[in-house]
């Protein structure tokens, strides 16, 4: 369960954000001339409430975002929100906050390339393989597509992250696009440098100097029909802890919440992702690798 202590703090954040953030909306509006009469009407609840709401659905243990508005937000928290609509319309007042929720993550969510990222993509899956006919929300966008665990119908998340466990970047594609597409590739590495380390389902000549063009060295694990190739100590020990991203894929699905069949339209399924990675960024403890450096005059030695 979340505490109120950290309530505070996700409202706190995003309300001084949501206020800086309406200033340069304001500053940057068209003027109307003379027309006097404007629908610039505030809604009950503002924009920052909504975003914690959303935020701390995710931090805390609840597996229904229907009970947890109506039974924790509405009743023990409503001191805390005194401006709660019903649910219905909370629910038609979260796409109106996608573009400040995006930006929050963005400027605060995520964290600062150091040389060590990890690449990787999970897949969300929108319905079971049986009802793949009958899904009509997702008849359009969706895709299947195969990953480790086998067939599924929906999308891939694409992640990037440092050792540290802090986000960088990601792409949502349709559950059918290789995780070597330059497309994707391009939009994660974007500002990236130093060794950027993935399974071996990034194994690609192209990809390899592509990245490497940008500043990138991408190193991979080899399959069992290739060549071996010299790796330096540092290289391998490093590759061994991609299990790093793969605890953030874990957190994201069984903490977060952000894969499950209940999506009544694209909109709740965009913003239970943005406020997923949101809340994973507010988490006090994320996988993280320590690195201990030991400079001397001779060598460098990792540990």
């Amino acid at each position: 369960m979340i505490t109120t202590d950290k309530v505070i703090e996700i409202f706190c954040i995003a309300d001084d954000f949501c206020a800086e953030y309406e200033n340069e909306i304001r500053n940057h509006q068209l003027q109307a001339g003379d027309i006097t009469k404007r629908r610039n009407r505030k809604t009950q609840m503002s924009q920052s409430e909504i975003i914690a709401v959303m935020v701390c659905f995710h931090c805390g243990t609840f597996h229904n975002f229907k009970n947890y508005y109506l039974f924790y937000i509405c009743k023990h928290m409503k001191s805390y929100f005194p401006n709660a609509v019903s649910y219905n319309r909370f629910v038609e007042l979260q796409p109106r906050v996608i573009v400040p929720f995006m930006l929050l993550l963005k400027l605060f969510g995520f964290g600062e390339c150091t040389g060590i990222t990890y690449v990787d993509s999970t897949p969300i899956k929108v319905c079971h393989n049986k009802r793949i006919h009958s899904n009509k929300v997702f008849r359009d966008l969706a895709q299947r597509g195969k990953s480790t665990m086998g067939w599924f119908f929906g999308f891939k998340l694409h992640l990037v992250c440092n050792e540290k466990g802090e986000l960088l970047n990601f792409s949502l594609t349709k559950g059918n696009v290789d995780d070597r597409n330059p497309d994707v590739i391009n939009v994660l590495t974007k500002d990236l440098f130093g060794k950027l380390y993935a399974d071996k389902g990034y194994i690609s000549t192209k990809l390899f100097e592509m990245l490497f063009d940008q500043g990138v060295h991408l190193v991979t694990g080899i399959r069992s029909n290739m060549k071996n190739s010299l790796m330096s100590f540092r290289d391998k020990i490093l590759l061994r802890k991609r299990s790093v991203i793969e605890s953030i894929n874990d957190e994201l699905k069984n903490i977060c919440q952000i894969e499950h069949s209940r999506h009544r339209s694209t909109h709740n399924f965009i913003m239970n992702i943005i406020a997923a990675l949101v809340a994973y960024c507010f988490f006090p403890k994320k996988p993280s690798i320590k690195l201990e450096v030991e400079k001397s005059s001779q060598l460098t030695i990792w540990g």
